[in-house]
């Protein structure tokens, strides 16, 4: 699946947790997903205890926290 498609994933509606981004429209926050895998939590695990989400939907994690980190570098 190509950058496009899993950005595609993650949405952010202003009626829809606060307008916090969300996977594919439903109640379940980026970060939310990012916090679990920062707690060692699986990849399995999470998919275990959330069966609409599906692998491509922490990849799309991944990527939007990567994107959100990717300050310009100045330099003099």
């Amino acid at each position: 699946m190509n950058k496009a498609s899993l950005m595609s994933r993650i949405t952010q509606n202003t009626g829809q947790c606060g307008g916090r981004p969300c996977i594919r429209g439903m109640r379940i926050r980026v970060s939310d997903i990012l916090e679990m895998l920062a707690e060692n939590v699986s990849s399995a695990e999470i998919l275990e205890d959330f069966p609409d989400l599906e692998p491509e939907d922490i990849q799309a994690c991944l990527l939007f926290a990567a994107r959100r980190t990717d300050f310009p570098r100045l330099t003099a």
